[in-house]
């Protein structure tokens, strides 16, 4: 399969604090995720893959255009969409009128040819019947859905996803997943997300980030086998696992490693991942 974007020894600081970390990475046709805790770089990758930061040192390319030129930025931007964690809405813009401004940002000048595509990606994205309703009377699920369709504005080959699901009640949530596979065809996604369920449901392929190093990039499946023979059930929480919270049965799950003669469970991908962040020294996580 193509690869769409290749990076290489990509850093970044912020006063003392170092956010990427000698970051490589390459993305194909499909959606990949981006996990991670706060402060892993994932924020900070997403932006400077969408040009909207540069790297202090390394490179990248998106379909072989180098966005360290400011021909190949251009090119770069001409065929990205963007959907930032907050999208910055004017509450007073419509919804049309919005995807519109975003439309000519990305020089789309024909009124008339630009009028057709702001509808056109208004549709994809299921909000046609409210394309003339001001965004402060949207819902949030609905404002997640007109910054969509503003990345979608020019039918772009790669898009950068970041948190689109936070702050979605379940359904909301259940629908958007809906419009990002739906999206996701025939482009190439990075979804930065703190949903592992978006993760196993969306991703053929996951990136886990933490301290500004890329710690995993495999499928879901690998990351899950990761803690294989690493998950176990008890009456109480072992004092010896990594991570550990009662379920719903009543049972604790505990993840790490077991003693001699567990109940072991089959491991989830937040299992692999968790351990992931553990093996590598991030904190493992208590419920």
């Amino acid at each position: 399969m193509t690869v769409t974007v290749s990076a290489s020894g990509l850093t970044l600081r912020y006063g003392g604090t170092v956010a990427l970390d000698d970051v490589a990475l390459r993305l194909e046709e499909g959606i990949t995720g981006l996990l991670g805790p706060n402060g892993a770089g994932k924020t900070t990758l997403l932006r400077v893959l969408a040009t909207a930061v540069p790297a202090d040192r390394g490179a990248f390319t998106v379909l072989g255009h180098d966005p360290g030129t400011a021909a190949g930025r251009l090119a770069v931007r001409r065929t990205l969409g963007y959907l930032p964690q907050n999208p910055g809405f004017h509450p007073d813009f419509t919804a049309f009128a919005f995807v519109d401004y975003v439309a000519i940002l990305k020089e789309l000048t024909d009124r008339a040819a630009r009028h057709r595509e702001v509808r056109r990606v208004l549709a994809e994205v299921d909000l046609a019947d409210v394309r003339g309703r001001r965004i402060k009377r949207l819902s949030g699920g609905m404002r997640q859905r007109v910054a969509l369709a503003a990345a979608l504005v020019g039918d772009p080959r790669f898009l950068v996803l970041d948190e689109p699901t936070a702050g979605l009640d379940p359904e909301q949530r259940m629908r958007f997943r809906e419009l990002i596979t739906r999206t996701g065809e025939g482009r190439t996604v990075l979804l930065s997300t703190h949903q592992t369920e978006d993760v196993a449901m969306l991703c053929h392929r996951v990136i886990v980030m933490a301290g500004g190093h890329v710690r995993f990039e495999g499928t879901p499946a690998e990351l899950t086998a990761r803690a294989a023979g690493r998950v176990w059930s008890s009456a109480e929480r072992d004092p010896g696992a990594r991570a550990g919270w009662r379920t719903g049965a009543g049972a604790f799950r505990n993840v790490g490693d077991p003693p001699e003669g567990a109940d072991l469970l089959e491991p989830t991908l937040e299992d692999g991942y968790l351990l992931t962040l553990d093996d590598t020294g991030a904190q493992a996580v208590t419920r």
